[in-house]
């Protein structure tokens, strides 16, 4: 035996030979048995090969474990147990020496290992293997060896097995794909928090990497605390069958446990203490292709009623009923047909830009004449001759409009027609302006901040795809559906009806611009003197910024992580920031900052986003110097919202309001002139003063939310301040902006709920986000959060509809009669 088992013992580190004294090692072969413990000594001098006779069969797989326990204290000199199989040798010293974080060493003295199983081709075979025991120790070492075969080494679909399973002694198991089972979830629970694991998914291969210093080597894996799952699909395995890995970590900084205190020797070793822990496992079979089309048609279905809708609500706003407005329609559709054949567009009394834009009106437009009295070149000569060189900032013609405005501005109750006082020919042209500016600008915006965005989450799902760590993601394992290289398809479908919603708003004010601009055309008296004016720039903004977030929102999805949430909300800053300024120019049209002043303002935002995700968690200074900032802007807007932007800025401003004060305050103690603006004015630092405060003070970590919320905050105020200042003007709501004001209301509180379930959260460890992970609750294919996705979108839909209807009341009143707040 010792003539081939010494170069065995040569190319593992130990001399065949005393190299003292150069006497040679006595090798002493036993027949051991299963289940039965053996107690013996090793030194430098002898070495024991227990064997042992394995029967291996093709159909039935039993997983085999190796036990040792070390019964000395020392450290100096470990033993060394090679195992040797037919294609695969295993090898581990004990006491086994496991490193955690700055190499720390912890000695383990129990050491447990299970054999991979080599494939056989033949019905039933009958295996050797053989465990070689030896040591450079001159001092005699005892130990104790256990082989045993493993129950249950083999999963069962829908069974679930416990074990117990600790740093030196991990565990893992055999999963056969069952015949029509194509994709599989391996869940993996605890009762126990600590000590930090690791799950992991590997091949049928030998060897199989169990230790915590190489389990990350191959395969799928990901840590965890309480819960863990993958999703394992049988295309992934040739083999038709996986490993399920379990390893307790050495340590638990990895899963937000305690950071144990630095050794004071570099090659001090540390005592683990206990780290045991009991665990259970469960495959359970994934949903079918079936489940993956029921929930995109269910998704598709929800947000195409909403075009139903939409165009029911267009029929009924006629009075010839639906019937008639859906003949209408097809009857248009036929005179398009001739259209296009002929070359000639109806535009008698009307005009059409284009054929999208006469397209767009036979279906939002259904009471439009079916006349096709001009040809194309007519309209186009028509348009050419009433368009003007006016750009959006010229506001003003008057010659003397500087000391008109601060004249009329300062005048205790305004009327829109105070703010509202350029030219005719510049109001009927300044919509397609404003369009121009906003809905472009944003677009421009969209693509530069996409493109960048859609190339690193590709590369994040390429990451996670080649290394198998399930870590980089924050997904909820327990309900995420792959498809094709996406690891949570259903979570990035879920997204779609920000993307539809945001198209149909858009063809709903679309719609509402066309025919605005065929009033305008009529030389309508009601459009052009009457009611709020019509400016859609910023509704389009809205419209696109809404299929942006969509858009960023899955790709935020793709890959859930720390360093990109703040592509799921930059948007969300950019709709809050156009609502408001959209709520803004109501009331002042004339102004209401640029498209340009706008963008600035919200880059800015999302500029400090960005510094807060990187620098804000934990930072005293930039919580300090963001709530300074914070405190001043909100100061500088209410400056700006009381004296409706007739205030400098320059060296002089500390002098005039310690004037102001000192007459207002000290002198005379009069009121404030404005008072409505003043209790807006009021209630908005509160508001914001407290949040400062709170965040100074709390400096949470998510501080992307935080600056989402502030925003949030602001515009909610400033909307309930408009709908009450809207009332107590005597003003009233139309039946469809109260009942889109009472459905969005309701349907935002749904979201709300869905969202603060919090399936997962970037602000902790993987291992501790996935204990929040639950089961998907809708079709088996949406989980909480899918839902908070589709119940958002609706509200943020729902939303826009408010401000587009909110003033329809108006719509026949002059403009000298509708109040400014």
């Amino acid at each position: 035996t010792g003539s081939w088992s010494c170069p065995l013992l040569w190319l593992c580190g130990f001399s065949c030979c005393s190299g003292a004294v150069g006497e040679t090692k006595n090798v002493v072969q036993k027949d051991a048995e299963f289940d039965v413990t053996y107690n013996d000594t090793v030194t430098s001098e002898n070495q024991t090969i227990y064997a042992f006779n394995h029967t291996v069969s093709r159909n039935k797989t039993e997983g085999v474990r190796v036990s040792v326990d070390v019964l000395s204290q020392g450290f100096e000199s470990p033993i060394l147990f090679v195992i040797r199989q037919k294609q695969a040798v295993l090898s581990f010293q004990v006491p086994l020496i496991l490193r955690g974080l700055y190499q720390r060493k912890y000695p383990y003295k129990h050491v447990g290992r299970t054999l991979c199983q080599p494939p056989t081709r033949a019905a039933s075979e009958s295996q050797y293997f053989f465990v070689d025991v030896s040591t450079l120790s001159n001092q005699g070492t005892n130990y104790q060896l256990r082989v045993s075969r493993v129950e249950s080494f083999t999963l069962q679909t829908d069974t679930k097995f416990s074990f117990t399973a600790s740093p030196s002694q991990p565990q893992y198991f055999k999963y056969v794909f069952p015949d029509g089972i194509d994709t599989v979830i391996v869940k993996v629970n605890s009762e126990m928090n600590f000590p930090c694991s690791v799950m992991s998914i590997q091949d049928i291969q030998c060897p199989v990497y169990d230790l915590d210093n190489n389990v990350a080597f191959i395969g799928m894996y990901q840590t965890m605390t309480k819960k863990g799952a993958i999703t394992v699909q049988r295309k992934d395995f040739p083999s038709n069958s996986f490993y399920v890995v379990i390893v307790v970590k050495t340590e638990d900084e990895a899963c937000g446990g305690p950071l144990r205190f630095y050794p004071l020797r570099p090659d001090e070793l540390i005592d683990a203490g206990n780290r045991s822990k009991v665990l259970d496992v469960m495959v359970s079979p994934a949903i079918n292709s079936d489940i993956y089309v029921i929930g995109m048609l269910f998704c598709l279905g929800i947000f195409l009623s909403f075009y139903l809708l939409t165009l029911l609500v267009a029929c009924l706003e006629n009075k010839s009923g639906v019937l008639v407005c859906c003949i209408k329609t097809l009857m248009k559709l036929t005179v398009l047909l001739c259209i296009l054949s002929t070359g000639k567009i109806p535009a008698s009394p009307y005009e059409y830009g284009s054929f999208g834009e006469f397209w767009t009106a036979l279906f939002f437009c259904p009471s439009c004449p079916l006349s096709i009295d001009r040809s194309l070149d007519s309209v186009g000569r028509s348009r050419q001759e009433s368009l003007s060189s006016v750009e959006e900032d010229d506001y003003d013609t008057l010659d003397d409009i500087n000391s008109d405005k601060n004249i009329v501005r300062t005048k205790k109750f305004l009327c829109v027609s105070d703010l509202a006082r350029k030219d005719k020919r510049i109001l009927k042209w300044s919509n397609s302006s404003q369009m121009s500016h906003f809905s472009r600008n944003i677009a421009t915006i969209a693509v530069f901040y996409a493109l960048p965005v859609v190339q690193l989450v590709i590369t994040y799902q390429t990451v996670v795809n080649v290394t198998g760590n399930q870590d980089i993601c924050y997904y909820n394992f327990l309900c995420a559906h792959p498809l094709g290289a996406l690891s949570a398809f259903n979570n990035i479908l879920s997204n779609l009806g920000y993307v539809m919603l945001g198209l149909l708003f858009l063809l709903i004010v679309l719609k509402r611009d066309i025919v605005h601009n065929r009033a305008l055309v009529r030389n309508n008296l009601n459009a052009l003197e009457c009611g709020i004016p019509k400016h859609f720039g910023l509704f389009y903004a809205m419209g696109t910024a809404l299929m942006m977030e969509g858009l960023l929102s899955a790709c935020y999805h793709v890959c859930p992580n720390y360093t990109n949430f703040q592509f799921d909300t930059s948007f969300m800053y950019m709709i809050a920031g156009l609502c408001m300024l959209k709520l803004y120019q109501k009331r002042h049209p004339d102004i209401n900052a640029s498209a340009y002043t706008a963008y600035a303002c919200l880059a800015v935002v999302i500029f400090f986003s960005v510094l807060g995700v990187v620098f804000g968690k934990g930072n005293t200074v930039f919580w300090i110097v963001f709530s300074v900032i914070h405190i001043l802007a909100t100061l500088l807007l209410s400056t700006q919202l009381y004296y409706m932007g007739r205030w400098r800025l320059d060296s002089g401003i500390l002098r005039r309001m310690v004037y102001v004060i000192y007459t207002d305050c000290i002198r005379q103690c009069s009121g404030p002139m404005y008072i409505d603006r003043m209790v807006l004015i009021v209630m908005g630092n509160i508001v914001n003063w407290c949040l400062a405060a709170y965040g100074l003070i709390e400096r949470p970590n998510d501080f992307a939310s935080y600056l989402l919320a502030i925003a949030i905050c602001n515009l909610l105020l400033y909307f309930a301040f408009y709908i009450i200042m809207k009332l107590r003007s005597g003003e009233r709501i139309q039946c469809l902006a109260l009942v889109c004001i009472l459905f969005t209301a309701v349907v935002w509180g749904f979201a709300l709920y869905f969202f603060f379930q919090g399936l997962s959260t970037w602000q902790k460890t993987p291992a501790e986000s996935r204990e929040h992970n639950r089961d998907c609750i809708l079709l088996s294919f949406f989980d909480d959060h899918d839902i908070w996705h589709f119940l958002s979108s609706i509200a943020m839909f729902g939303s826009f509809l408010v401000l587009l209807t909110m003033d329809d009341d108006l719509d026949t009143v002059q403009r000298d009669k509708i109040y400014v707040f």
